[in-house]
């Protein structure tokens, strides 16, 4: 592993992200954003799916929420990984990498996991429902976590 990140800071992403002054902040301000919108979109829909707000069609709340989650996935894992080449030999010690690494990893099985599901594509309404919502919750919000908490190891 550590051949890998000796690697990626050698490389060519890494190099770019240190050009300059502004590169660098630049692409954590989008991994910021696509944190953000990821974790605020899935919030809402997960607490619904745990039993908040039981007036609100889980459908509709989700033709909402859905796309701008995946936007946001979309850029966090787009510019999570180049953020870490920047560093890529000291992360790779940090435990909290490997923390938000598990956590993304299991929102991703969950969120895979839900799309399968029979409950999710009749309407949204069920025990493993809230389950996946609970599961969806902690995941993401431990990824969060993990990944602030890799600043100050």
């Amino acid at each position: 592993m550590a051949d890998v990140a000796v690697w990626l800071e050698a490389s060519l992403l890494a190099r770019a992200l240190k050009s300059g002054p502004w590169v660098y902040p630049l692409v954590n301000l989008a991994h910021l954003l696509g944190v953000a919108l990821l974790l605020g979109a899935i919030a809402a829909l997960d607490l619904r799916l745990v039993g908040l707000w039981p007036g609100t069609p889980v459908p509709a709340l989700a033709r909402a929420t859905v796309p701008v989650a995946g936007a946001g996935l979309a850029l966090a894992l787009l510019t999570g990984p180049a953020l870490l080449t920047v560093r890529a030999t000291e992360y790779v010690e940090n435990p909290f990498l490997w923390m938000k690494f598990g956590a993304v990893a299991l929102g991703l099985a969950n969120l895979a996991a839900l799309h399968r599901s029979a409950a999710w594509r009749s309407g949204g309404r069920g025990r493993r429902l809230a389950v996946a919502g609970a599961v969806s919750l902690a995941a993401w919000l431990s990824a969060v976590s993990a990944g602030r908490m890799i600043a100050y190891w």
